[in-house]
């Protein structure tokens, strides 16, 4: 039986991903990346993070976890499939993408703890 959360523990929650999502996007622009959305979403998934460099468009969601074990446990299938949905979506409406050499990435950026922070690049292979 699946327990609701109360507000405040929503809340807290949505705090800690956006805080989560900030720390990641500072972390992508340090390491060359334009982050061309934030929080895409759509009825069919969402993504955390849309990140660009060079020809390299990276679909990034942002898990903060207390350990590796359990940011990695944190991701399914079903997650993945709604992370490609929304990627697909997205690349349509992209005027600009239209007949571009691009490469599209599935990544995972775990924030470990308060700090650690772990990139996963191609994290899975979205079609």
């Amino acid at each position: 039986m699946k327990t609701s959360k109360t507000k405040t523990q929503k809340q807290s929650y949505e705090k800690a991903g956006r805080r989560a999502e900030n720390l990641a996007c500072l972390y992508l622009r340090l390491k060359g990346y334009r982050i061309a959305a934030r929080r895409f979403k759509v009825r069919e998934g969402e993504v955390d993070i849309i990140a660009r460099r060079g020809k390299v468009i990276a679909m990034v969601e942002v898990k903060q976890r207390a350990t590796d074990r359990a940011a990695e446990l944190s991701v399914s299938f079903e997650n993945q499939s709604r992370l490609v949905a929304a990627a697909e979506i997205y690349i349509n409406r992209q005027r600009d993408l239209v007949d571009k050499d691009f490469e599209l990435r599935f990544d995972y950026l775990y924030i470990i703890g308060r700090w650690k922070i772990r990139h996963i690049p191609s994290a899975f292979q979205g079609y």
